[in-house]
């Protein structure tokens, strides 16, 4: 069956399973979601999938028949589509109810069979791009033209006539579709690796507390107040890292490896050539990207000055990087945090406001943590006659208030697009899946400032918003040059082992930060970064990041005018779901991100925070 490319946002994915139920560490008013609009039971979805496996030979039983015509080719679509929809929704359900539980080893099996039915389902249609570029364009337009009934899949059949350079026979196709899953290994790996394997050692703090400092214990304790305490943390968490440099190493390697051997297997030029050309993105947007962030490196190099002068330290270091510049004694409730968020997007219009206000208050969201709770949050749309659901782990603070933003921005795009779109047209690539949730942190800042009852709070915002750049853009882009430079490495023949990779990491860490310019200095064990990052796992993902933030910076630009036009603009852009190919989708909206300026503009916004920043300090004689 033809590919879809459903997004969901996620901070943290992973399953197991449980039906929802109601914590006692929630509040007795607020924060389940209902999944029965999903499935009615567990025993619903077993019934489901079961008869969802039953279709598939179905399917497959249509090999050699594509040619017969218009008609057959409609209705292999149909029944195609039909099937996929239905593994989609197996898959929301065993990923949301799993979520809530993760020690319950059934969410685990549950989820796996779910990601097992659609690459059973891929395996078995995988004949359908050989078998439709075997017609020759001429024939498969005919169909297009004497079938109404294909309309709804005229992009996803053209995609597959763009794909004919890189489409290998159907004995290929179906040896890479199976292939799929021997060669997700390493991700794998990774992740038991980081979060089960590794001995992880205890440290005491100043104040005599005894500190694991394992993953949770990094994440945590790296913004500690005292900076000795921040570099003991640093210190123990990387030097054990870097025990494990080697292993580390062999499997990102053999990660990079498969990257390179299905690039070559399907003619193209780089990994990276093969990365974007699924959404038809151009190289040059990446390369685009690099070369403006690197230019605008004195921007980022400004922040960390501002933040060593706000912390009191001469000389920043690594660990200097997470710590508050100033704190915020103020909570936000989650019924508090709703009518912020809703107040904040009030420049999109009624319709949308109307449409967040209804799911935000709707049984669509799983709020608060809870024992056994998947850590994070995130959006999953995936269940197109259902709607979107969210998970949150609502904390009762500003950040909590940004991550609704962030999250409902991603619900919305998808309602939005399912709305205005038929299923194979609604899922949106990630290119365009993070535009929609920065602009609502963008509102939200804006609409923060308005409110802030003191200079103080005002600068807790507007640093919240400029350390959310700088994770967002700046170590995003970060990333998106180690993981380059690594394909490149190997794609040139050259060895690749995890001593290299921290060297090359290093390199890139240091020139970020400024390190041999004095601006926040790296040790050297930190550089072994890179064997922390989960990302890295999943083929030149993290630039997307990076792209929709110079991109929503400018989108939000034009919302805030108040410019209907503009607003209307932006909207369709939402709507439009994966119509078109993403770049296009968004060039066409106005924002063109093969050029610099959406860079440049991202860069020039962080500079006119910072600007706001220090004119209140300076008023304040600081």
């Amino acid at each position: 069956m033809l590919k879809r490319r459903y997004f969901w946002s996620l901070l943290i994915l992973t399953a197991a399973v449980v039906l929802p139920g109601r914590s006692e560490e929630m509040p007795a008013d607020d924060g389940v979601w209902d999944l029965t609009e999903l499935y009615a039971s567990p025993e619903a979805w077993r019934e489901a999938l079961e008869e969802t496996k039953a279709a598939i030979p179905h399917l497959a039983a249509y090999r050699g028949r594509l040619g017969e015509g218009g008609a057959v080719l409609q209705t292999f679509m149909d029944e195609g589509t039909a099937v996929l929809k239905e593994a989609y929704r197996l898959l929301v359900y065993a990923t949301l109810s799993g979520d809530i539980n993760v020690a319950d080893s059934t969410g685990s099996e549950r989820r796996s069979q779910a990601q097992q039915l659609l690459t059973d389902l891929s395996a078995a249609t995988s004949f359908q791009s050989p078998e439709l570029l075997s017609l020759g364009d001429d024939r498969v337009y005919s169909y297009l033209h004497d079938t109404p009934g294909l309309a709804d899949y005229r992009y996803q059949i053209e995609e597959v006539l763009r794909g004919r350079p890189h489409t290998l026979s159907e004995e290929a196709e179906e040896i890479l579709a199976n292939a799929s899953s021997a060669t997700s290994g390493p991700r794998d790996v990774h992740s038991i690796l980081s979060n089960s394997d590794i001995p992880w050692p205890t440290i005491v703090l100043k104040d005599g507390t005894a500190a694991t400092i394992d993953q949770a214990g990094y994440r945590k304790l790296r913004a500690l107040p005292d900076r000795d305490d921040r570099k003991a943390v640093f210190d123990a968490f990387w030097s054990t890292y870097k025990t494990f440099e080697a292993t580390f190493g062999a499997n990102y390697s053999s990660k990079v490896k498969a990257d390179v051997f299905y690039a070559k297997s399907r003619k193209y030029d780089s990994s990276l050539a093969r990365a974007l050309d699924g959404a038809n993105i151009p190289t040059e947007v990446y390369h685009t990207l690099l070369a403006e962030v690197d230019a605008s490196l004195p921007t980022l190099h400004r922040y960390f000055r501002l933040r060593g002068r706000m912390l009191g330290v001469d000389q920043p270091r690594y660990y200097d990087i997470y710590p508050d510049l100033v704190s915020l004694d103020k909570p936000f409730p989650l019924a508090e945090g709703k009518r912020i968020v809703e107040a904040a997007v009030v420049p999109l219009g009624e319709d949308y406001v109307g449409k967040l206000t209804h799911g935000i208050n709707s049984a669509w969201m799983h709020a608060y943590p809870s024992k056994g709770k998947r850590s994070g949050a995130y959006m999953f749309g995936a269940a197109y006659d259902v709607h979107p659901y969210v998970l949150m782990n609502y904390q009762d603070d500003y950040d909590s208030v940004s991550t609704l933003a962030h999250e409902w921005g991603h619900a919305l795009h998808s309602l939005l697009a399912q709305e205005s779109q038929p299923f194979v047209n609604a899922g949106y690539a990630t290119f365009t899946a993070e535009i929609a949730s920065v602009v609502n942190e963008v509102l939200l800042l804006d609409h923060m400032l308005e409110l802030a009852e003191s200079d103080d709070e005002k600068i807790f915002y507007l640093g919240s918003a400029l350390e959310g750049m700088r994770g967002t853009y700046f170590r995003q882009a970060m990333f998106a040059e180690f993981e380059l430079r690594t394909h490149e490495l190997v794609e040139d023949g050259g060895a690749i082992s995890g001593g290299k990779m921290t060297e090359i990491y290093g390199e890139i860490l240091e020139r970020y930060h400024g390190h041999d310019e004095g601006v926040l200095l790296i040790d050297d064990a930190y550089a072994l970064e890179w064997a922390y990052i989960p990302h890295f796992y999943r083929n030149f993902y993290v630039f997307q990041y990076a792209t929709s933030m110079a991109a929503a910076n400018l989108f939000a630009d034009m919302v805030l005018t108040g410019e209907k036009e503009k607003v209307d603009t932006y909207l369709n852009l939402l709507r439009a779901g994966g119509s078109d190919h993403p770049y296009e989708l968004v060039k066409s909206a106005g924002v063109d991100l093969a050029s610099p300026a959406p860079y440049r503009s991202t860069a020039a916004r962080m500079d006119a925070i910072m600007d706001q920043m220090e004119e209140i300090l300076a008023k304040q004689g600081r």
